[in-house]
């Protein structure tokens, strides 16, 4: 061959090849950038389309703990028993995913959640028992009592659907009866595709809910000791270590979960965080919970991975004292009310004067702050997000009290 031969099929080469770099460097990322050949063998044909439509998903699902173990696409969207089905590209899939999918492979933690308040207890704090079948309220019942068998929020009415939708339902739907007969979802802790333990171990994946006037539980941890070292070191700790292996040297400051659902040094895992509780906290008058001394144990064992038994029972010694003193605000402003209505000087349904919002922001905005402040470590919510609007509404309540008598010719 000759020299001139030789130099233009070298020419026509780099031509071919200058051209297809050109070519694919013009092409879409998410088509450039396909998954590993891990995730692709774990998924087959989903990885084709949805990495060109809908990529996040894909990359997303490649940095999961399910695709590291073979998990597939259909694992999951395999419909379950009572689920609505369609053929999709050849596959019969539920897309509509419910605690009834995660249930397949982790039985377990389902009946922990089912035990729990954030199962049918959610729901019932908005719909009560509408939804729900009498199995379930029966269920629900004997974890958790009075959690469901109650009728629904007034505010469902007064507020109307829209505000529910969009507002109420967004957090208490945790506890959502499913048309497959199971109870929640367990995507609205652990997202989504990465299915990720990390996301369910950080306050902000908590705080989504437990957040606000009415259950400030992530404002109290920011400005506790706890929630200071966590924002300083998190970058330390080993989120995603294994729950059933997660010590101390892997989380050195709790998060939300560490104190009431992980399994810290050999200690129980639990799906149920009320499983640690030993008091009714968000309740108008707090009572001891029915398990209230192996809950208080199992929460002080927690503790104990971290504190001296000296800080811990004091801690609980403050935080009873706490509840005692909200317990006789709130009584003595339940009282006036009581008083008020038998007198015949207050009538109506709830929420229909102006003295009902005063008594409700009373126990439900402010006693619940002191008293979730006092367990949590955030002395300005015991103070001044607590008692003292307390004392403030306590003096409002009195003054419009005597007002609502005086008009109506009644005297104490």
């Amino acid at each position: 061959m000759s020299f001139r031969s030789v130099f233009l099929a070298v020419v026509i080469a780099f031509v071919l090849i200058l051209g297809a770099f050109l070519l694919n460097r013009a092409r879409p990322r998410v088509e450039t950038d396909q998954p590993s050949s891990e995730m692709v063998r774990a998924t087959g044909k989903c990885a084709e389309c949805h990495a060109r439509t809908q990529y996040s998903v894909v990359h997303e699902y490649e940095m999961s703990a399910h695709a590291r173990k073979s998990v597939n696409c259909l694992d999951c969207h395999q419909p379950a028993k009572g689920q609505e089905k369609e053929d999709h590209h050849g596959f019969v899939i539920s897309k509509k995913l419910t605690a009834g999918n995660c249930r397949s492979c982790h039985e377990n933690i389902y009946q922990q959640f089912l035990r729990s308040r954030h199962a049918a207890p959610a729901w019932g704090a908005i719909y009560g028992e509408t939804g729900l079948t009498p199995e379930q309220v029966d269920f629900s019942e004997t974890y958790q009592p009075g959690g469901t068998r109650r009728p629904p929020h007034p505010f469902v009415q007064l507020e109307g659907g829209s505000a529910m939708a969009s507002g109420c339902e967004q957090c208490h739907s945790v506890g959502k009866p499913n048309t497959d007969g199971t109870i929640g979802t367990c995507t609205v802790c652990h997202t989504r595709h990465t299915s990720s333990v990390r996301i369910a171990r950080l306050p902000g994946t908590c705080a989504q809910c437990h957040m606000g006037p009415d259950h400030s539980q992530i404002e109290i941890y920011e400005e506790s000791k706890h929630g200071v070292m966590f924002q300083a070191q998190e970058h330390l700790m080993n989120l995603d270590a294994e729950p059933g292996k997660l010590t101390t040297r892997d989380m050195f400051v709790p998060t939300c979960a560490t104190c009431h659902m992980s399994g810290l040094n050999g200690l129980g895992v639990t799906h149920d965080p009320s499983e640690r509780l030993s008091y009714y906290l968000a309740n108008a008058v707090t009572g001891k919970r029915p398990n209230f001394a192996s809950n208080q144990v199992k929460m002080k064992q927690i503790c104990a991975q971290c504190h001296t038994r000296l800080v811990i029972d004091n801690v609980y010694s403050q935080g009873e004292k706490v509840i005692e003193a909200t317990n006789e605000r709130v009584r003595g402003a339940q009282a006036i009310m009581d008083g008020l209505r038998k007198q015949g000087v207050l009538t109506g349904p709830p929420f229909s004067n102006p003295i009902d919002f005063v008594y409700f922001d009373l126990w439900h905005y402010d006693g619940r702050t002191s008293k979730h402040g006092a367990f949590m470590g955030g002395a300005d919510f015991v103070q001044w997000h607590g008692n003292y609007p307390m004392l403030q509404k306590t003096v409002e309540l009195k003054a419009m009290a005597d007002e609502l008598r005086r008009r109506n010719g009644k005297s104490r």
